[in-house]
């Protein structure tokens, strides 16, 4: 995998290179002064590739500093050519037609080296821009890489003896009986994920902009729902790493350890959040059956709950703040935890859940489980079934949310209202109307019938499902 990370890792430290000596360049420019040249050349060369044209500004001047006659040729600080916005042929363009007239231009010269001159010293966001994306998307996913490689612990020998009974030790996250969260893992991705998108989509707005300016097409402002959702993935990187920062750590210490198949799953997490009664901390633990599903390139990795149960951690004051402790009774017979993870394995996954004002916290553990059959000294069968039947009452009251349930003499009554999960229904209504209005415009402006029918289509069944399921009711009636 390193050898495979390194060109990636050398295409973003090229490309940081080469934004580094554009500014380097435009910084010592600052104090050059302006001076009249004569153009004896000026214009723009085409280089025609396999894709796309490039363009290139060029020149020749001459010019006099002090006294003395020099001749240059530098143009703009990036040398090369390129096709990044009008740049190239707007100032060729300009140089040809001072060229044809006669006129002089003006030049930037380097007072302490006169010979030394350009003339064009301003830096081309846009180059720089394009270039990051290269030094985010490429660099950052070569490095990353590296880092992952040489951060990869050493696969252990399944067949040594010293784990035969402690299986769980294969794993280098399960030496002790102290699990950590994936939530720094998940901000982290979160932030690299978010990066790596609004860097690529940053400059849809610029070509949304020029398409739409200067060739009409309003069908360009499609291209806006990139950086919209580019906002919406800084949004939840940031609400990962407030959730981080409020909660910290919050490890889970197991008891037993590690968790049992025909026993218990127990065990406390202390956060760090003052403690309030009222607070409810929601504990769900899934066996899960992840594997490879479809051939070829339709292959995706899918999770299937095999088991899960749900309840009301115990919360008393701690020393970080609250101290959650937790038991299930976990029945026999079910898939332990794998410690090797190829096309297909099991796993057993724990998620501590709560609304509360401010930042919500949404945890997940990995843990290990075994069919070993020990008990909890943690909490009794008396708390236990008192957390049970405060899950009860939060499901209900869940439920009450969501519908009206009624009990009549012939049995239950359910109503589902209007309006029931607005914010979801809401936005699939404006997609979906924002791609049906543009496949309407491909087919009837711009004569794309296949590829506008398909687009639209698609936005107008989103559309009209959304449509549905927010003016839509249903009534349930159960009888005894």
């Amino acid at each position: 995998m390193g050898l495979f990370a390194l060109p990636f890792a050398g295409v973003g430290v090229w490309m940081l290179w080469s934004i580094g000596i554009m500014l380097s360049d435009a910084w010592q420019m600052r104090d050059w002064v302006e001076v009249e040249a004569q153009l004896t050349s000026g214009g723009y060369e085409i280089r025609s590739g396999e894709d796309s044209d490039t363009y290139e500004a060029y020149a020749t001047y001459r010019y006099q500093f002090r006294g003395t006659e020099y001749s240059g040729s530098r143009v703009a600080i990036a040398t090369g050519a390129d096709n990044i916005g009008d740049y190239q042929q707007d100032l060729g363009r300009n140089l040809q037609h001072a060229h044809d007239n006669g006129n002089p231009v003006l030049i930037f010269v380097d007072p302490d080296a006169p010979s030394q001159s350009i003339v064009d010293r301003s830096i081309r966001w846009g180059l720089v821009g394009f270039k990051s994306i290269f030094v985010i998307v490429f660099g950052g996913a070569g490095f990353g890489l590296l880092y992952a490689t040489f951060r990869a612990p050493r696969k252990k020998d399944a067949t040594d003896p010293a784990f035969a009974d402690k299986p769980w030790l294969l794993n280098d996250a399960w030496q002790t009986s102290t699990v950590r969260s994936g939530s720094k893992a998940s901000m982290w991705t979160a932030w690299v994920f978010a990066i790596f998108w609004n860097a690529i989509s940053s400059i849809t707005p610029f070509i949304a902009w020029r398409e739409v300016v200067d060739n009409q097409n309003y069908v360009a402002l499609v291209a806006l729902l990139f950086p919209l959702i580019g906002i919406g993935l800084l949004v939840w990187a940031l609400r990962r790493t407030f959730e981080w920062r409020r909660f910290g750590p919050a490890p889970v210490t197991l008891d037993p350890f590690p968790g049992s198949i025909g026993g218990h799953v127990g065990g406390t997490i202390d956060i760090n959040l003052p403690f309030d009664r009222n607070a409810r901390f929601l504990l769900t633990l899934t066996n899960i059956h992840s594997y490879i599903s479809g051939s070829g390139k339709n292959r995706s990795r899918k999770e299937s709950a095999k088991w899960q149960d749900v309840i009301i951690a115990h919360a008393e004051p701690g020393t970080k703040g609250t101290r959650l402790t937790f038991r299930f009774d976990v029945p026999e017979g079910l898939h332990a935890s794998d410690t090797e993870q190829d096309d297909s394995y099991y796993l057993w996954r724990l998620n501590l859940a709560a609304d509360i004002p401010g930042t919500d916290i949404d945890r997940d553990y990995e843990i290990p489980v075994f069919a070993t059959r020990e008990s909890s000294r943690l909490l009794s069968g008396y708390a236990v079934e008192r957390a049970r039947s405060e899950q009860a009452k939060l499901d209900e009251q869940a439920v009450r949310g969501l519908i009206n349930l009624e009990y009549t003499p012939t049995g239950k009554r359910l109503f589902f209202p209007m309006g029931r999960r607005l914010g979801p229904t809401l936005i699939g209504l404006l997609v979906g109307a924002i791609f049906a209005a543009a496949g309407w415009f491909l087919v009837f402006h711009e004569g794309q019938t296949l590829f506008g029918s398909i687009f639209g289509g698609i936005g107008l069944l989103v559309a009209v499902g959304c449509f549905y399921a927010l003016f839509s009711s249903l009534e349930v009636v159960q009888g005894q």
